[in-house]
């Protein structure tokens, strides 16, 4: 047996473990930004074996398999086996040491199926046979896994044409954990393709009800569904950019532009950017008349294995950080909108860990008062979803605005194994305070409030910002 995964696991200090047992630890979790499949939930999934519950899916695992020189008829094939799959897996983890999945891998076996061994081709069949057997009893199931982890409310990622049947079905049967939908309408603006975006467009026209022929209706028939997704319970839009968008346009501008486009025209760059402004603009001002908070993460450079696109498709581990110059044109559309007084609640997440500082900065600017902490650097997302990138966001939030007002972590992930995420972030958070505190950078007698203070980021400053 291994006690790598002890009780004071990251925390360095005793205050620190102090603030994590006494103040993190036994929080309720809100995962505000998931990637899980509500239908998976409804039918309250139970996985075969832990190889399907790990790997389906999570392209973290795949990259770091083909790093380590695992054939990709193991990563993502359809002839290996759950088994075949995992024992690559385990044969790649000692080889993650220092990478996020060597922590999260244990953290996962240790918190849902008590397991303290570490995973190495020694130890696979034992602990594949010793999960996959639990995976089959009471406590295992989809939804017993959200409440083992405390787990209150989660927020997935739902496109306007999505029916959100499981979400409403949920919702009718009073599930205990709240599962709400998040407006995500990259589709909706993505002109870059005509023949794709002709296709979406008469879904949208489909599923709303609203003919779609100009530029107006294809807004008439975004509200519709905007309408329907907030009698589903959504409180939060998200948008997966590149980069930003503040072009100068007309409305007449924007309006034979779409024509152009329906029309199956390819349009210029210029023509692509100003529509995707005009589009983040309209749609945000809709966020805003329904109090809901938006959402974006902006910087991913995706899909840059063309080889490995054409033959598996988007979301398999082939996107990167990007690196654009963002602060001029996230200034002009955040101006924009607190110019006309319809800044909604909002949250900004960076890939390159370039824009920390800028992000956490232009936060600062457009904090008005009205709400704490209004404008949101948000949590370490991605590729920053690690130690190092934790902290630095933690650190540069701290000394750039309130990290006392942060409204703390989340999963980012399609898994129902993902929660210990929250548990790690909290981890790191009290040893960073803990640290200042046995270095004299904070008063000791201030440690109720720090632990208010920590309280708040795990759990109480998400539930009251989102009101869900």
């Amino acid at each position: 047996m291994d006690t790598f995964i002890n009780e004071n696991f990251i925390l360095q200090t005793d205050i620190a473990s102090r603030l994590y047992h006494g103040h993190a630890k036994n929080q309720p979790i809100i995962d505000y930004h998931c990637h899980l499949d509500p239908r998976q939930i409804y039918e309250n999934r139970r996985f075969d074996n832990l190889g399907q519950l790990w790997l389906e899916g999570d392209h973290y695992k795949w990259r770091a398999m083909r790093a380590n020189g695992i054939d990709e008829k193991f990563i993502t094939g359809k002839n290996s086996s759950d088994w075949e799959k995992f024992e690559k897996w385990a044969k790649t983890v000692p080889y993650t040491m220092r990478n996020p999945l060597y922590h999260w891998t244990h953290l996962e076996l240790k918190t849902c199926f008590g397991i303290n061994k570490l995973l190495k081709p020694e130890t696979a069949r034992e602990i594949y046979d010793e999960c996959s057997a639990k995976l089959q009893q009471t406590g295992y199931s989809a939804r017993e896994l959200m409440k083992k982890y405390n787990v209150v409310a989660v927020c997935t990622t739902d496109d306007p044409v999505d029916t959100l049947e499981y979400h409403i079905a949920l919702k009718r049967e009073k599930f205990s954990i709240k599962v709400l939908p998040t407006w995500r309408p990259d589709r909706a603006m993505a002109v870059e393709n005509a023949a794709a975006f002709r296709t979406y467009v008469e879904k949208l026209s489909d599923i709303s009800g609203v003919s779609i022929s100009a530029y107006a209706d294809l807004l008439q028939a975004l509200k519709v569904r905007h309408d329907f997704f907030e009698a589903a319970g959504c409180k939060l839009s998200d948008h997966g950019l590149e980069e930003f968008y503040a072009e100068d346009y007309t409305g007449l501008e924007i309006e034979n532009i779409f024509k152009k486009v329906f029309g199956g025209a390819a349009l210029a760059t210029d023509e692509i950017r100003k529509f995707k402004s005009a589009m983040l603009v309209e749609g945000a001002k809709m966020d805003w008349e329904k109090g809901w908070t938006q959402q974006f993460h902006y910087g991913a450079l995706r899909n840059n294995n063309t080889r490995f696109f054409n033959a598996i498709g988007a979301d398999t581990g082939f996107d990167s950080i990007g690196d654009w110059n963002t602060a001029r044109h996230l200034s002009k559309f955040l101006d924009r909108l607190d110019s006309e007084n319809k800044l909604a609640k909002t949250i900004l997440y960076n890939l390159n860990p370039c824009d920390n500082a800028m992000l956490a900065v232009m936060a600062g600017n457009f904090q008005d008062g009205s709400i704490a902490g209004k404008i949101q650097f948000g949590a370490g997302w991605w590729f920053l979803d690690q130690k190092d990138g934790i902290e630095n966001q933690l650190n540069t939030l701290s000394v750039m605005g309130l990290l006392s007002r942060f409204v703390g972590m989340l999963t980012d992930s399609r898994s129902f194994l993902s929660y210990p995420r929250h548990e790690y972030f909290r981890r790191i958070l009290c040893n960073l305070l803990g640290n200042d505190l046995a270095h004299g950078l904070l008063p000791e007698s201030e440690l109720p409030f720090l632990g208010k203070m920590v309280e708040d980021i795990s759990y109480n400053n998400a539930n009251k910002f989102f009101n869900f």
